[in-house]
């Protein structure tokens, strides 16, 4: 995010003004914790009154809330513009993890927002989070769900069932959630390489997965179906 800043006592239109709020505020919220941050310091950072600041964005709840619901959408929309339609499962795949990965090292502040503070801090802004988790996975699902498609109509049997879609869709997200924590708080890993190692994770046991191979704690079972009570 650019640095903010301030313009006391220019004329801005409202929109503008509160554009400017919420850099400040999601800067100070992401480096100094939804507790520590004060209205003062946000307000100072923004080159605003704090008055002003609670005359647009109300509460420091509603604040906060304001900043997770504007980031959740800037991740959401960077993903969804980097899904070419018409492409194989796996490519439209690798662009969603790329596209993840960019936003989580361009945006560190936001990322904090979303990864670390907002999900720490009480439940009305915990299911703010969980809302746009919800729809990263539904997309995920759904990508596994063309691949076993496409798998399918080389090889109909064994089919994934709904209950396993859902479970490695929640499996793959969750990966990509803790792989971006690492990495940008490791800083050895550029998104590109980070998206490679999840696919390389991931969508190859995927692939296994979707040719009949299953694991078992009981050894090789080949092209046998083993369901999760059999282990």
């Amino acid at each position: 995010m650019d640095a903010v800043k301030g313009v006391k006592g220019k004329r801005l239109p409202r929109a503008v003004r509160e554009e400017q709020m919420m850099d400040a505020a999601v800067r100070t919220f992401a480096r100094r914790g939804y507790r520590a941050a004060s209205m003062d310091e946000i307000a100072q950072l923004a080159g605003v009154s704090k008055p002003l600041v609670y005359l647009y964005l109300n509460s420091k709840d509603q604040l906060f809330t304001a900043c997770i619901r504007r980031e959740a959408q800037a991740l959401l929309a960077t993903v969804q513009a980097a899904i070419e339609p018409g492409l194989s499962a796996d490519r439209q795949l690798w662009a969603g993890l790329t596209a993840f990965f960019d936003y989580t090292v361009e945006s560190p502040d936001g990322w904090s927002v979303l990864h670390r503070q907002a999900r720490t801090h009480g439940e009305p802004f915990a299911l703010e989070v969980a809302a746009m988790r919800d729809e990263i996975v539904a997309f995920v699902a759904v990508l596994i769900q063309a691949a076993a498609t496409e798998a399918g109509a080389a090889r109909p049997e064994p089919e994934l069932a709904e209950r396993d879609m859902a479970g490695l869709a929640q499996a793959l997200v969750g990966a990509a959630e803790s792989l971006a924590g690492w990495m940008n708080d490791a800083g050895t890993m550029t998104a590109k390489e980070a998206a490679a190692t999840l696919m390389n994770f991931a969508w190859v046991g995927l692939g296994n997965l979707l040719e009949g191979e299953r694991w078992s704690a009981r050894g090789p079972q080949g092209p046998a179906v083993v369901g999760a009570g059999e282990f």
